[in-house]
């Protein structure tokens, strides 16, 4: 497989040959299972004592004809917290169990939470899944439901420009009309989601891989080495992707991993 290999400016030079790690089984099911099994979750668990601190559980007497009780009084039998008294006429409010103000939870979270696994093997065969499906054109018409043809994909640069003005130029003149969604868009939250911390949203941008050795930094990209990319950066499968030459190099020393072993003759 072959792909167009672009200059720092962003004009076309020539193909480079891929390595064949991009043209190994795109496994989806495996890519997902490590996506969940890499999620962090913080556990969350209330306090124990949550509302079971007022002096209200066993302080009413259940028995017949007795002071300070309320059997009979054709009231429910939850425990109940005194509030005032006259004589032998009490105020009561409920409280301790659920159901009633300020009362304790039903099923609190009890924050352990298991932590999920996955096999070293599916490990690297969803890696080597999503790095793929980076250069499938089916995956990325999939992923971005306003695009309705890509020519080329993946992107591959000789090199990266030195400033971000100028890589931004090269993002332009690569993907052209497709420019549109290589770039993170800002925009305000419509609804309730701007009063719970989540104002604004985004687009994810395209991603820029580079060689091991390779430093590069700029703003409003995804920048980042090959040993150093996460499966949360392609998922959905089919994210728009540049990869550096040296990047293509570094992969290509890393052998794909196959699904099954092959059986003796």
């Amino acid at each position: 497989m072959k792909a167009p290999l672009y200059s720092s400016d962003g004009k076309k030079k020539s193909q480079v040959e891929l390595p064949k790690l991009f043209s190994v089984r795109v496994r989806e099911d495996i890519v997902k299972k490590y996506f969940e099994a890499d999620k962090f979750i913080q556990p969350y668990a209330s306090f124990t004592e949550a509302g079971k601190r007022q002096s209200a559980s066993g302080t009413i007497s259940h028995k017949r004809h007795d002071w300070k009780g309320h059997y009979g009084r054709g009231i429910s039998r939850i425990p109940r917290k005194t509030m005032w008294r006259r004589g032998t006429q009490f105020f009561w409010v409920g409280a301790n169990i659920p159901g009633t103000r300020g009362g304790r939870r039903a099923h609190p979270p009890k924050g352990v939470g298991k932590e999920k696994k996955i096999n070293k093997k599916e490990v690297q065969i969803a890696f080597n899944s999503a790095i793929a499906a980076t250069a499938s054109k089916d995956f990325v018409l999939k992923r971005y439901a306003t695009l309705e043809k890509i020519e080329n994909t993946p992107f591959v640069l000789e090199s990266l420009p030195t400033k971000t003005k100028a890589l931004k130029e090269t993002i332009k003149a690569i993907f052209g009309e497709v420019s549109r969604l290589a770039f993170k868009n800002r925009e305000v939250r419509a609804g309730k989601g701007k009063l719970r911390g989540r104002k604004y949203k985004s687009n994810a941008g395209v991603l820029i891989i580079t060689g091991n050795d390779e430093k590069a930094k700029f703003s409003g990209f995804d920048v980042k080495a090959i040993g150093e990319v996460s499966i949360s950066d392609f998922w959905p499968l089919g994210r728009l992707t540049v990869y550096t030459k040296q990047a293509l190099d570094d992969l290509s020393k890393d052998k794909p991993k196959k699904e099954t072993k092959e059986k003796k003759k």
